[in-house]
């Protein structure tokens, strides 16, 4: 999405991907993927559940990034992280999250770090983790999600503008309740999964409730709400289709 709104701005994008020739954990192709290239924006995920493979993942991935960005040029190095990133302690992703934007700040490219909350479909994706046999367990978490899209006209704006350091949280419109979230979308989606609310799912923890998770006071608020994103959702489901 993002690079497709930065085409339609005019922009040239060059795509970091092994599916284009770039391995960015080894490093293979960047130095040419990168000659030329103004503003970097980096959305790389690991879905490891290590601590450790989650962390040297995103640590690895980032000097890549910053050491041969730097011999090429690049101005602006953008990175897409978590809002409240720093307030939760258990989770792997979330710490691989933290390497992620230390390894940014202590490196020599004048960047922007942009936190942003869950995206729509972060309830549906949790219970397919678990889900069988018709069954997912889902952690009760409050969250105030965003539309992928408001995430991509963010970022697209914040990479061809000056590097701002640390960019104001981006979240939603309003929060939710992460199972009735993954309720709403599989009713939109016309299947029928039974949700059971625990903390046991083997991802998240009691220390995760609450606030925890919600946009800082100072928060740019996305357009797009839950509700929005859901008729989109079901407007695009073929008739008759269901699980």
């Amino acid at each position: 999405m993002t690079r497709l709104l930065l085409e339609e701005a005019g922009h040239e994008v060059v795509p970091l991907s092994r599916h284009h020739g770039v391995n960015l954990v080894t490093g293979a192709g960047l130095d040419d993927a990168l000659n030329g290239v103004g503003a970097v924006i980096d959305v790389t995920n690991s879905t490891s559940r290590d601590r450790s493979e989650t962390t040297g993942f995103f640590r690895t991935v980032s000097a890549n990034l910053l050491t041969r960005g730097l011999h090429a040029g690049v101005g602006h190095h953008v990175v897409l992280s978590i809002a409240g990133v720093g307030r939760v302690n258990g989770n792997a992703h979330y710490a691989g999250k933290r390497a992620q934007e230390a390894a940014v700040e202590a490196g020599q490219v004048p960047y922007t770090i942009v936190p942003a909350t869950q995206f729509h479909d972060f309830g549906e994706m949790v219970a397919s983790w678990s889900e069988v046999d018709g069954v997912a367990r889902v952690p009760p978490l409050l969250v105030q999600p965003i539309a992928p899209r408001d995430v991509a006209a963010i970022l697209t704006r914040v990479a061809t503008g000056p590097a701002q350091g640390r960019h104001v949280d981006v979240a939603g419109p309003d929060p939710h309740d992460l199972v009735d979230m993954a309720r709403r979308t599989h009713e939109a989606r016309g299947r029928s999964v039974r949700l059971v609310p625990t903390w046991d799912d083997g991802v998240f923890d009691a220390t995760m409730a609450g606030n925890v998770l919600l946009p800082a006071h100072d928060v740019e608020i996305a357009p797009t709400s839950f509700d929005e994103w859901l008729g989109s959702q079901r407007e695009a489901r073929p008739h008759g289709r269901s699980s």
